[in-house]
C-alpha cells in the first residue's frame, strides 16, 4: 500500500500555458490585421486652407510637393521624371488606391501640376490635391 503525500501532489501539478499562448496569437493576429496606419510622404508641408475641401479618410499614395519644388513620395525625396515610375509602382500593390497630392501653399502651381500629369499618367484616374478645411 501506497501513501501519498503532499509533496507528491505539488510536484505532479503543472500548468498548462498552451491554451494561454494560443490567446495571446490570436489576439496578436487580430490587431495585426484591424490596424490602419498612417502614411506619410516625407516631409511636412504647409497646406493651403479652402471652404470647400472634404475630408478624404483613405489616400494610398501621397505626394508631397515643398515651397523649394522638392517632390518627396513614400518618405523618399523623388526627380519629377521618377515620379511616374514611383506611382505606379505603389498603384500596382494597390489597384484600388487614390493618389492625395499635399502641395505648399507657396509650391510654384507648375510643380503641383507636373506632379498631377505624372499620377494621371501612371494610370491613377482619383488623384485629389490637399487643403485644410475652414
Amino acid at each position: 500500500m501506497k501513501i501519498h503525500s503532499e509533496e507528491d501532489e505539488l510536484t505532479t501539478t503543472e500548468l498548462n500555458l498552451t491554451p494561454l499562448i494560443d490567446m495571446v496569437f490570436i489576439l496578436l493576429i487580430f490587431f495585426v490585421v484591424t490596424s490602419s496606419f498612417v502614411k506619410e510622404s516625407g516631409i511636412e508641408v504647409n497646406r493651403p486652407t479652402a471652404k470647400s475641401a472634404e475630408r478624404q479618410e483613405r489616400g494610398n499614395i501621397i505626394i508631397s510637393v515643398s515651397k523649394s519644388g522638392e517632390i518627396w513620395i513614400d518618405r523618399r525625396k523623388v526627380a519629377i521624371n521618377a515620379l511616374r515610375a514611383n506611382v505606379e509602382r505603389l498603384h500596382a500593390e494597390n489597384p484600388e488606391g487614390s493618389v492625395i497630392i499635399a502641395a505648399d501653399k507657396e509650391a510654384l502651381t507648375g510643380t503641383l501640376v507636373q506632379a498631377l500629369d505624372q499620377a494621371r499618367l501612371a494610370g491613377v484616374s482619383n488623384v485629389s490635391i490637399a487643403a485644410f478645411s475652414e
